[in-house]
């Protein structure tokens, strides 16, 4: 599954939401890859980015559902092995290995590239979108999975 495109303000996107335009901004570039790997049961996600702000770090999760004209239409991060406490803030089910962490750091100029492997594939529960955060993923108990706000988001058919 590969899916590209150029962020635009919500009343213009197709695919590419920007919610802030000083850190995203229209026209900024998005490609995801996500294929499973059938020899190991697993999948492996790749993420680039173009003309974002230089020599910054971003989160980056999969979600739930769709980008949509709202920052929260995108819904909470995907899990594989669901947390029954929602908000996912635990670190038993918000870690790198039950959902898809593409957090990067963007070079001089604005350009990145992240892939991460999970140890499941999707079945009938698919993640909808890719969403680029403010901050940098926490780990600890009771904030594990945040990093801040939603700045952009990209639909993905996973």
């Amino acid at each position: 599954m590969v899916t590209a495109g150029r962020f635009a303000p919500p009343d213009q996107a197709t695919n590419a939401f920007t919610y802030d335009s000083k850190l995203i901004e229209p026209g900024s570039k998005v490609l995801v890859v996500a294929a499973p790997k059938k020899r190991h049961a697993s999948t492996k996600v790749q993420l680039s980015v173009w003309g974002l702000v230089p020599n910054r770090t971003y989160g980056s999760h999969a979600h739930q559902k769709p980008c949509g004209q709202l920052p929260a239409d995108a819904g909470a991060h995907h899990q594989h092995v669901v947390d029954p406490n929602q908000p996912s803030v635990d670190p038993a089910y918000a870690n790198p290995k039950n959902e898809i962490w593409l957090d990067f750091t963007t070079d001089a100029r604005g350009r990145a590239v992240v892939e991460t492997v999970v140890p499941w594939q999707f079945a009938d529960r698919r993640a909808g979108s890719v969403v680029i955060h403010a901050e940098k993923t926490a780990t600890e108990p009771g904030k594990a999975g945040t990093a801040g706000a939603r700045l952009g988001c990209a639909t993905v058919k996973f």
